[in-house]
């Protein structure tokens, strides 16, 4: 998760660092914690890129481009 979000052309000058809150190896499940520096309060930012659609999709597209 590091790599991902730090090298984000969108985010990586926001992120901080990445951390595992849970793991578990029977349902495959992972709880992370990311850490962000934002500015302050400007306009739409924080509906816009610290939207946890978007921070979800910046993880998703790097997945899709793996494979």
């Amino acid at each position: 998760l590091t790599d991902v979000y730090s090298s984000s052309p969108a985010l990586g000058r926001y992120f901080r660092s990445a951390q595992v809150v849970y793991f578990s190896n029977e349902s495959s499940t992972v709880f992370y914690q990311l850490e962000f520096s934002v500015p302050p309060p400007t306009e739409g930012f924080m509906e816009t890129i610290m939207n946890p659609d978007f921070i979800r999709n910046v993880l998703r597209q790097n997945i899709y481009d793996e494979d």
